[in-house]
């Protein structure tokens, strides 16, 4: 079980036009963000968190559990102007840990009908077409993948909050170097220690540098080589 001697991390949905710090992208109004030394702003892919599924407020035992069964995760706040303090949207947690807690938390028909409507919402945040589309490239760059990584991929590249990777022009025309990039970020959450070092409070830019070698690594063997 993961230990948390760590505060927890903090997104923030913004109520005014917000841009990365980092990639210099224009986030736009209502954009998922986190905050720096000097109170720069990161997007989440930036930030390393853009492979976490968002989990809403409202069901205590399962936002329990997802966190506790989670790596990494990161409370989500918003402004209210009406009570004028930031309240707490949900959390970000791992993909694992969510379908870990709900299966949990299935023991009744209306807990099931919960996650339904939960995996409905999810979908319903996705271009399907274009999300046929981004996996394709992906298995085509990297046939050697374990197999239907490539849809995992690319469900965390293109979900609408989680920053640029898989929403800009250049991934949306499949680039080479866009795609390449979701599949490092897939590679750096899921085949290395990379969650649990951030977790543990290592600064996030040391915790790639351990890592690359082993993402160089996995995606050379991914390519075929």
């Amino acid at each position: 079980m993961p230990q948390r001697d760590t505060p927890d991390l903090t997104v923030f949905i913004t109520s005014r036009d917000a841009t990365c710090d980092e990639c210099s992208e224009d986030l736009g109004r209502g954009a998922w963000i986190t905050l720096g030394a000097g109170g720069r702003a990161f997007c989440l892919a930036c930030a390393d968190l853009d492979h976490l599924l968002f989990l809403p407020a409202g069901d205590a035992a399962l936002t329990r559990r997802a966190r506790r069964h989670s790596t990494l995760s990161a409370v989500v706040l918003k402004w209210s102007r009406a009570r004028k303090r930031y309240e707490r949207q949900g959390l970000l947690v791992e993909a694992g840990a969510l379908a870990r807690a709900e299966t949990e938390c299935l023991s009744d028909a209306d807990a099931r009908a919960r996650r339904r409507e939960r995996d409905a919402e999810r979908r319903a945040d996705l271009d399907r077409e274009y999300l046929t589309g981004f996996a394709a490239r992906v298995r085509e760059l990297f046939p050697a993948a374990p197999a239907e990584r490539e849809h995992e991929i690319a469900e965390h590249a293109c979900r609408k909050y989680s920053g640029r990777v898989g929403r800009s022009a250049a991934a949306k025309a499949l680039d080479t170097e866009a795609v390449h990039l979701a599949v490092t970020a897939h590679v750096r959450h899921h085949e290395t220690d990379y969650d649990a070092l951030l977790a543990s409070g290592v600064d996030r830019y040391e915790a790639r540098d351990r890592v690359s070698l082993q993402i160089g690594e996995v995606l050379h063997r991914w390519q075929g080589g």
